[in-house]
């Protein structure tokens, strides 16, 4: 058998611990060349700008 907890974490104790663990929302800037949002230091989904060179391709 392992070891066992002596008392009880309390609902406080434990949500404390298990705010480390929420997940944070991606902040979003906008597109310097066509206007829509996306993540910083990404390039744009849309029309893939990503500083000074457009890396989407045509097919």
């Amino acid at each position: 058998m392992g070891a066992l907890p002596k008392r009880k974490i309390s609902k406080g104790r434990k949500n404390r611990r298990r705010l480390a663990d929420k997940l944070t929302v991606t902040s979003l800037s906008k597109c310097p060349k066509c206007g829509a949002r996306k993540r910083a230091h990404f390039e744009c989904p849309s029309c893939g700008y990503y500083k000074e060179e457009i890396k989407k391709e045509t097919k």
